[in-house]
């Protein structure tokens, strides 16, 4: 929630000034014998000018909104993950959805003859009053996510607006000018080597082109024209975006956008159909378009080294053919739960990030055979029990995390041949084990596995004694109990003087 030093040096060290927003001070009421540490002090960048207390008063200035919104984010709380919000979005469009259907219900219900037209619109009216009222009750928690959603939205901005503000104040305080130099804006000229390409292709089909090192800054409109196109590498170039015209490419089949300044991909993405492999690592991609999810051919998709923090929710479901991800060396948190059924997966590395966890389905991915979960650090603490449903799986990294425990179903992972435990804090197995490798934990988890099933087994077991002894005994006293009733009644009909009188009894007395 705090702006991030490394990439707001200027605004994170002015912010950490502002009085009203500094820690605060200690309370007079403490231990002598062992007085509170004070905070760390912050070092200041290394940024010579930010200790003018003229130009550091300026800046506070600057920050104002940013400190505001702060302020009340910290009260709302952390930011909703994606799939979160786009579940509410769902959410929402399904009462509305059904909002519609119940008020045209309404309207058209017949109204019956023995009510009045008036009396039938005012009751109509009222009926209509109370499906808003429950509709929009119904929908406020999830307007509230989505709302919060946008409000850390906006202050991400927020924060990108005051940095850049904050940068040009002190470039011009450092260069001592108190005007702002004016900005000339150079055309970029298209590489005589890409006008090449463009006539080749205008002329006669051309399917691979590979512009890789060649320093280009942009990627002509016309590029999409060169529709019989299959294989295009730009990588290692100092491309910012991608034209939208990119989808005129129907038949393109290997896209290679690596080591370029890319900060999104266009909408368009979505309708290259026949996309097989999409290497886009390397860049400064913060969102992945959802649009990318239409790319159903998809076999291989290398997103890693970027600054993404959640994948699109429905990239599973739709990705079904997809066979290797790539997305270490991000800042995701969570994988959608989507990403279960993606039964083509056999290859999955997801290191180098802040995942707190794997979905419990992760089971399904029957295929997967390399899974890289590495360096994850305090964020991973432990897997889900239907870890052990990964029958097919073979390498296994789970190195630089908060592991504590592995799941007990772990021993049934037959193929697993290589496997990296380092840097956890495991108790289950314990160190020996580990360090007897990789069948040795097998083992030690396949009896552990072995003798929780036995131990169910046993309490499964006495569980049915008992309840057949308690249902013994409960038939037992239950015959007990009516023989005794109809022995009882028998002998109260004899000795009993109110009873009626048996005639084949007194006859025989």
């Amino acid at each position: 929630m705090d702006p991030n030093p490394k990439t707001h040096p200027i605004l994170s060290y002015v912010m950490a000034r502002l009085p009203s927003l500094g820690p605060k001070p200690p309370d007079p009421s403490f231990d002598i014998e062992q007085p509170p540490q004070p905070p760390p002090q912050q070092q200041p960048p290394p940024l010579p000018q930010l200790t003018d207390p003229a130009l550091l008063s300026t800046m506070r200035r600057a920050v104002g909104d940013v400190a505001q919104t702060r302020s009340v984010l910290q009260t709302l709380g952390p930011r909703p993950d994606h799939e979160t919000v786009d579940t509410a979005k769902l959410k929402i469009s399904e009462i509305e959805s059904n909002l519609s259907k119940e008020l045209e219900d309404l309207v058209l219900s017949p109204r019956p003859s023995e009510i009045d037209r008036l009396e039938w619109r005012a009751h109509l009216a009222e009926k209509e009053k109370k499906i808003r009222e429950e509709a929009e009750k119904e929908r406020g928690f999830y307007t509230m996510v989505l709302q919060l959603d946008e409000m850390h939205e906006e202050y991400e901005k927020l924060l990108k607006e005051a940095e850049e503000k904050l940068v040009k104040i002190y470039d011009k305080a450092e260069r001592g000018e108190e005007k702002e130099e004016e900005v000339v804006v150079v055309e970029e000229e298209v590489s005589d080597e890409v006008v090449g390409v463009l006539r080749e292709g205008s002329g006669k089909g051309v399917e691979r082109v590979d512009l890789s090192n060649r320093r280009l800054r942009i990627l002509p409109e016309a590029f999409g024209r060169v529709v019989g196109l299959k294989v295009l590498i730009l990588s290692n170039n100092q491309l910012e975006f991608i034209p939208d015209s990119i989808a005129g490419l129907e038949i393109l089949e290997e896209l290679n956008l690596a080591s370029n300044l890319l900060g999104a991909l266009p909408d368009s993405i979505g309708l290259l159909q026949n996309l097989k492999i999409l290497d886009v690592s390397s860049n400064k991609i913060e969102i992945l378009p959802d649009t990318i999810c239409h790319c159903r051919s998809l076999l291989e998709l290398d997103v890693s080294f970027n600054r993404l923090t959640y994948l699109p929710t429905n990239i599973g479901y739709e990705m079904l053919n997809l066979q290797r991800l790539s997305i270490q060396l991000n800042k995701i948190c969570s994988l959608p739960t989507s990403i279960c059924e993606m039964r083509s997966l056999y290859y999955l590395d997801a290191h180098f990030n802040e995942l707190r966890g794997l979905p419990l389905a992760i089971g399904k991915l029957e295929n997967l055979e390399i899974l890289n979960l590495s360096s994850n650090f305090s964020d991973m603490k432990e897997l889900p029990e239907t870890f052990g449903d990964l029958m097919n799986l073979k390498e296994l990294d789970l190195s630089n995390n908060q592991i504590s425990a592995l799941p007990d179903t772990f021993g049934r992972l037959d193929n697993l041949t290589k496997l990296n435990l380092d840097q956890n804090p495991l108790v289950i197995p314990p160190e020996e084990v580990v360090k007897e490798g990789v069948e040795a934990v097998k083992t030690f988890m396949a009896k552990r596995w072995l003798d929780i099933l036995v131990e169910e087994e046993r309490k499964s077991m006495v569980e049915v004694q008992e309840q057949a002894q308690t249902g013994w005994l409960t038939r037992s006293t239950s015959w007990l109990k009516t023989y005794a009733s109809g022995v009882s009644e028998t002998v109260s009909g004899i000795l009993s003087p109110r009873g009626p009188r048996d005639p084949y009894l007194d006859q025989q007395l």
